[in-house]
């Protein structure tokens, strides 16, 4: 079985992030979200959130599992038994920072490889960031996330 790990913060899920979850469905048996923790971010939702909001967003989909990762990717990859990760590729400054994401990993676990797929070019504007900004400022962000994010940025911005 073909295992791909598709690691991420996933502060809010997108539908950016699902169109990359649906190619990698089409090229592994079995893909695992695992959200992580990004020191360089102060996430808008916890970590608990955000893997009950992903479950709600993926559970349409039979082979995949939602998960949280703490540690290094390598040894959660190991763990696993993944064949690949997979990453989501926007623009020119997204290539860059994954590569040398790709290149470390590479380094500590040498059997890794990552897999770069590029969204819908409908998907290529969007962000997470952008995202929390539009809801915060009480714009809709109907067209960019599932109806459960919809429903869990209203109530964070009501708080």
């Amino acid at each position: 079985m073909k295992i791909a790990i598709y690691p991420g913060s996933f502060d809010p899920v997108t539908n950016g992030h699902l169109d990359i979850l649906e190619r990698a469905l089409k090229l592994f048996d079995k893909v695992i979200i695992a959200v992580a923790v990004n020191s360089a971010k102060n996430p808008l939702f916890s970590m608990e959130e955000r893997v009950q909001l992903l479950r709600a967003a993926t559970k349409r989909y039979s082979h995949v599992e939602v998960d949280s990762l703490h540690g290094l990717l390598v040894e959660y990859v190991q763990q696993k038994k993944a064949t690949a990760v997979v990453r989501g590729l926007r623009a020119m400054t997204d290539f860059e920072y994954e590569l040398q994401l790709a290149l470390m990993n590479r380094k500590l676990f040498e059997q890794m490889e990552t897999v770069f797929l590029m969204p819908n070019e409908k998907y290529t504007y969007l962000s997470s960031n952008v995202v929390r900004e539009i809801a915060r400022l009480g714009g809709d962000v109907g067209k960019f996330v599932p109806s459960v994010v919809v429903k869990a940025l209203k109530q964070k911005n009501r708080s």
